[in-house]
């Protein structure tokens, strides 16, 4: 089996495909500026729609889910985002971290992972 790469470039892909898995890269907002972590991960979530889309896949097929917050104090707010973006019944296995993340003014970060 060949593993495909969406959105490649000289650093990282998109989206790794392998054995009918996709492996999304880390998403962060783009926009930051005056955005508090519900509009921050709403904005990051949008991404991950679009990513898996493009692939043939969707939320309800996601499988796994990596979250870092700049600030555990933004637990609660990630929260409210994710419960009204999650696919009712089919919420992936998570894991949520406190880490210095590298994008300046950037409160989160996702990596997913899900069936093709």
């Amino acid at each position: 089996m060949s593993i495909q790469r969406h959105g490649a470039g000289a650093r990282m892909s998109e989206v790794s495909a392998f054995n009918g898995v996709l492996y999304l890269a880390g998403q962060v907002p783009r926009k930051t500026r005056g955005q508090d972590i519900r509009e921050q991960t709403k904005e990051v979530l949008a991404l991950i729609d679009g990513l898996l889309a493009q692939t043939g896949s969707d939320r309800s097929r996601l499988l796994f889910c990596q979250i870092f917050l700049r600030d555990m104090e933004q637990f609660a707010g990630m929260n409210e985002a994710w419960d009204a973006w999650v696919a009712p019944g089919q919420a992936p296995g998570r894991a949520t971290v406190q880490a210095a993340l590298a994008s300046p003014g950037c409160d989160i970060e996702i990596i997913a992972t899900a069936a093709a």
